[in-house]
């Protein structure tokens, strides 16, 4: 079996939320036997040649960037990434296509109904998504640019109807797309390569919050730990991430019970997870399912987050949930000194076999294109 895939980047390194979705899943089905053809823009990342290792094809594209297409009817990530190129090449057979993102919808205005097979991962509702991140941004031209594109995301995603299936990373997001008119609507969990749960048995002396430090609903989480938490508490914090700006670094020295490690390697992160004592994990946006979660829930012992970051999933029971300074803070001082014991760890693995079926994931995927 063929399969084109179009990705909104390149998904290696797998070091970010989207890419890491879109590359494990690329393995799952390559390990399946799939034989895929992957299409990506060059935007920000460069070629891979560890994508060679599961693809039959990987081809590249530029992605135009620049206010030209800011101006357009169709979202900016829409509108910056049509390519020609890519659509001639899709036309040349008649394999299924899965479109990774909305960013990548523009395709259906030109291949739908004509009796090919389109599948969209949505890897959450993008215009709630842009929304989000504009209540966040302090600069008025980036918190314009956000509201401008989800009004226009919005009025865009209607393009998801005329896909065959759409695939929903979460059962919130799985009810909006069927409310807005999508025939064929399936779950599909997030891809994250983990296959077994690995977090030690016994009791760390920190807390660590991990995120992308140049996403302002990350830098804004971190604000609000440095002040309404690691101020207000005598535990050790570490913040790791990529890409903190001047300004964060210079707020995060200020505090003498927080460490900040810049733009972690693999092997420093998978430590820093399995050592910390508490995952401490905060978002502001219910949107999709946060890949850090299933990273800490693998790999970590304690996991202590508010309500959004398991909104829409089964995942709460393996967590802590706190929603105020005052909650938070007394979730962490009981669990900086509880063990985290065997029971423990057996209880997550139960509960993330029913919540996170990732032996499922290239089955779902084989399913939707041999029906």
């Amino acid at each position: 079996m063929h399969l084109h895939i179009v990705s909104f980047n390149v998904p290696w390194p797998a070091d970010y939320g989207g890419v890491i979705d879109v590359y494990y899943r690329i393995v799952a089905l390559s390990n399946a036997g799939v034989h895929i053809h992957l299409h990506c823009y060059t935007y920000g990342r460069q070629r891979a040649d560890e994508l060679e290792r599961w693809c039959d094809e990987v081809c590249y594209y530029p992605r135009e960037t620049g206010i030209r297409h800011q101006l357009e009817r169709r979202p900016y990530i829409v509108a910056s990434r049509c390519s020609e190129a890519l659509l001639l090449r899709l036309q040349q057979d008649s394999h299924p296509i899965l479109l990774e993102g909305l960013h990548n919808c523009w395709l259906l205005e030109h291949l739908a109904g004509q009796g090919r097979r389109l599948i969209v991962r949505a890897h959450n509702v993008e215009h709630d998504y842009y929304a989000a991140l504009a209540a966040v941004e302090k600069r008025h031209w980036k918190r314009l640019f956000f509201r401008t594109e989800a009004r226009k995301l919005h009025r865009y995603e209607t393009q998801l109807t005329k896909a065959t299936t759409v695939l929903a990373i979460s059962d919130t997001d799985a009810a909006h797309f069927r409310a807005i008119g999508c025939a064929d609507v399936r779950l599909l969990p997030p891809s994250h390569g983990h296959t077994k749960v690995t977090s030690l048995i016994g009791r760390g002396d920190y807390v660590l919050y991990h995120g992308n430090l140049s996403v302002p609903e990350n830098i804004n989480a971190v604000h609000y730990l440095l002040e309404q938490v690691a101020d207000r508490c005598p535990y050790q914090f570490i913040v790791a991430g990529r890409n903190p700006d001047e300004e964060l670094q210079h707020t995060i020295a200020k505090h003498r019970n927080v460490r900040l490690l810049a733009n972690p390697d693999d092997d420093t992160m998978h430590h820093l997870l399995r050592e910390a004592q508490v995952n401490l994990l905060l978002t502001w946006q219910a949107t999709g399912v946060k890949l850090k979660l299933m990273n800490a829930l693998y790999e970590g012992r304690h996991c202590l987050v508010n309500s959004p970051m398991v909104e829409g999933t089964s995942l709460a029971t393996a967590c802590v949930v706190a929603d105020t300074p005052s909650e938070i803070l007394q979730s962490l001082a009981y669990l900086m000194k509880a063990d985290f014991s065997e029971e423990k760890r057996q209880l997550r693995v139960a509960i993330l076999e029913l919540a996170d079926p990732m032996h499922d994931i290239a089955a779902t995927l084989l399913e939707q294109l041999d029906t």
